[in-house]
């Protein structure tokens, strides 16, 4: 068969909690895409300027990046973990409801705020239940999760878009209303949906001026999301965690359940201790504390810092990707029309969710290392080919698929990879999620300042360099996690040395108490 039967029956096992964690990620990337197009309307909505407005992009990244640093601490019990996502689930819906009564641009900020705290949280509690439940087997599982990000993030979009103003409000120069206009075309022009918008008309003034409607584009995607949260609660009350229904009888397993459940059941007290020992895994904050990596090697610290500089690098590269190819595609020398342009951001994000989807069954046959060599590799390719042909548009076409494909699945698969190294005990999946959001945050501001002063071209000589980086960085963490396994192998080799003479002292030790027993009996 074309998947293992052990994967097939695990999947089984866990498949409430697998299909949950998955459907709060599509939460994420609903929220995560809907302010590129309707920032204009946001912008009128608040009578802000272009100046103002950016700060509500800011406190969303800021906020998610402390959610995810804070996210781990609630993954101690169960019970935890999924009263944070249910929490949070519904706070995304609550705020997609609010968003169209913030007329004041610090109240959208604060509730941007808010949204950011949620989709951290989700970020680092569902990469950390899916790893915990599948550990070496998780790569398959973590893919499927971060397809449903860019599924999310193609959805958004799309429902925003009939609903979008034509020609704003008129309370901006209009310098800024062409550098918002290109700020909203990232993801405005959809190769899906038709611009399908009321019909304007005149104010007193003369001026065209159109009936906001975009408030129905937040109430449609928080009654979207709304299933989310429910999807939560009910896998609390499965799992009989909701205190007035926590009467109800458990379900029997089937018998490849249980034969599974016998199988770990023998190895489970061997990864608690571990686990225990390593502090498993944590919040940021909780896994500078621990004391019990005092004495743990060099190799196991730099493999995490290292794989958070690499996720660093190329999701930084994946926000500035997208949030700029169409600056750099309307600017000389490619000056593409504004609406052809649009399209950039659109194939791009549809290239993300086509390689995460694709990269479920290659990462059941290729190890994740090689997966992560392949990708890396390829995406410094393909910026090297976008700068050789920089006046071709067909190509920046072609480039802007081939890259959203291979930066597509470098999360989940450096996930995999350092949880698979570190034997599931660190606390990687903090670090990475983390480090990836900081290197979107930063990357942006960074490749948009320097866009800014150096032109367009700069945009692609920064993603070449960003990816050159990566590249070194990811052949660091190779060097650790080979000094990382020859520290094991040693390690391993000293406790059996020191076995074997207790085990001979103890046979030595039963062989004379038996020839004593022996003579007592002969007397």
């Amino acid at each position: 068969m074309f998947i293992d039967e052990r994967i097939v029956t695990l999947f089984k096992r866990n498949a409430h909690h697998t299909l949950t964690y998955w459907s709060v990620f599509f939460s994420f990337g609903l929220c995560i895409a809907f302010l590129g197009p309707t920032i204009l309307d946001l912008q009128c909505q608040t009578n802000s300027t272009l100046s103002q407005i950016t700060w509500v992009f800011f406190s969303q990244q800021f906020c998610l990046l402390i959610g995810s640093s804070v996210g781990g601490v609630f993954k101690r019990t169960l019970f935890s973990a999924l009263a944070a996502l249910f929490v949070s689930a519904l706070l995304i819906s609550v705020i997609f409801a609010i968003i169209p009564v913030c007329n004041n641009v610090l109240v959208l900020a604060i509730a941007m705020a808010v949204s950011g705290l949620a989709m951290g949280v989700i970020d680092t509690i569902a990469n950390i239940q899916l790893v915990t439940i599948y550990q070496k087997d998780s790569a398959i599982f973590l893919q499927a999760l971060h397809f449903f990000i860019g599924f999310g993030a193609l959805v958004s979009p799309l429902i925003a878009d009939p609903f979008l103003s034509e020609t704003g409000c008129g309370n901006h120069t209009g310098n800024e209303t062409e550098i918002m206009h290109h700020f909203r075309s990232m993801l405005r022009y959809s190769p899906i949906a038709e611009h399908n918008i009321t019909q304007s008309h005149l104010s007193h003034d003369g001026v065209e001026k159109e009936e906001p409607i975009v408030q129905y584009a937040f109430w449609i995607m928080a009654l979207i999301n709304l299933p989310v949260p429910l999807a939560v609660l009910f896998l609390m009350y499965r799992e009989n965690l909701l205190p007035c229904c926590s009467g109800s009888t458990p379900r029997l397993l089937d018998k490849d359940e249980l034969a599974m459940e016998t199988q770990q059941g023998a190895e489970g007290p061997d990864l608690e201790q571990k686990e225990h020992e390593a502090g498993g895994h944590g919040s940021i904050f909780s896994c500078c504390q621990n004391d019990n990596l005092r004495g743990l090697p060099v190799s196991f610290f730099m493999i995490h810092v290292l794989g958070g500089m690499v996720l660093f690098m190329t999701d930084g590269i994946v926000g500035a990707y997208a949030g700029f190819v169409y600056t750099y595609a309307v600017a000389p020398p490619m000056s593409l029309a504004n609406k052809t342009a649009g399209y950039l951001a659109s194939i791009f994000w549809a290239a993300i969710t086509a390689g995460r989807l694709l990269s479920i069954p290659l990462s059941y046959r290729f190890q994740p290392v090689r997966l992560l060599m392949f990708n890396l590799a390829g995406a410094i390719v393909t910026v090297l080919m976008l700068l050789i042909f920089y006046t071709s548009s067909i190509f920046l076409f072609v480039g802007t698929c081939l890259c959203g494909l291979f930066l597509s699945s470098i999360f989940p698969c450096m996930l995999a990879y350092t949880e698979d190294i570190l034997d599931y005990q660190g606390c990687a999946t903090s670090v990475l999620v983390t480090s990836a959001g900081m290197g979107e945050m930063v990357m942006q501001v960074l490749v948009g300042s320097i866009i800014q002063t150096e032109g367009s071209y700069s945009f692609l000589l920064c993603g070449m360099i960003i990816a050159c980086i990566g590249f070194i960085l990811f052949f660091g963490l190779l060097l650790f996690h080979r000094m990382h396994r020859n520290y094991l192998t040693g390690t391993s080799k000293k406790s059996a040395m020191i076995e074997e003479p207790a085990a001979d002292q103890n046979g030595s030790a039963k062989t004379e108490q038996k020839e004593n027993d022996d003579t007592v009996t002969i007397s």
